[in-house]
């Protein structure tokens, strides 16, 4: 089971008011199992970044002004993403980025049908409980100490890990790898041990001696008939 956990940072809040991705960062799950493989990409969006953005992420107009824009980077996004479920912390959120992008260049949008929001997840398991990322990260002792400003990708990464522990656990997500799983006809080392003697069961003579001085003591036993 492949999932796509997924993180955007944006200008703003609100695409339809002129907002756009400054970056895209995602991570693959595989068998709720972290594979290793990433797409991120930071991207121009064409306008100015105000400065209450800057200060969540840190994402300068400068910095910026080189950075590919969305229509450079969506057939990458897409094929990465494939038709694969989507993990993603308020997923109205970055679904309605993404899918404002996609529209402009005519793509079909991203179905909200999905994604799994750990928002929603994390409401149910803890009602009342404050739900945001960072929030999660400290009821699951996740180190999110690098997180000093906002970023996509490791934003990402500990959406993966908190991902892990509201479905279950991080236990459940552990697998043997090919290595130490056990091949067709292995056996069990703990059965592999040598087979032992049969315990004796035949009777000692002095059990028997003692059994018929029983016997003797009855009336007409049925072991005499």
């Amino acid at each position: 089971m492949r999932e796509i956990v997924l993180d955007t940072e944006t200008t703003g809040l609100d695409p339809l008011r002129g907002d756009r991705i400054v970056e895209i960062g995602c991570v693959e799950l595989v068998n709720h199992v972290a594979s290793g493989k990433i797409f991120q990409s930071y991207i121009n969006p064409e306008r100015d970044m105000p400065e209450g953005a800057f200060r969540v992420h840190g994402l300068s107009t400068q910095f910026l002004a080189d950075k590919p824009l969305f229509a450079a980077v969506a057939d990458d996004f897409l094929s990465f993403v494939a038709e694969d479920r989507l993990v993603i912390h308020n997923a109205a959120f970055d679904l309605g980025f993404l899918n404002a992008e996609l529209e402009t260049l005519g793509r079909p949008a991203l179905s909200p049908a999905r994604a799994i929001d750990t928002v929603s997840l994390a409401r149910r398991k803890f009602p009342g409980a404050p739900a945001s990322l960072d929030a999660l990260c400290r009821r699951f002792e996740i180190d999110n100490s690098e997180r000093t400003k906002h970023s996509a990708l490791l934003d990402a990464e500990l959406l993966a890990e908190v991902y892990l522990e509201l479905i279950g656990g991080r236990q459940a997500a552990l697998v043997l790898s090919s290595s130490q799983a056990k091949q067709p006809g292995e056996e069990d080392e703990a059965h592999n041990n040598d087979a032992k003697a049969p315990r004796p069961h035949e009777p000692s003579s002095e059990e028997k001696a003692a059994h018929a001085a029983f016997i003797a003591t009855l009336d007409d036993p049925i072991w005499n008939s």
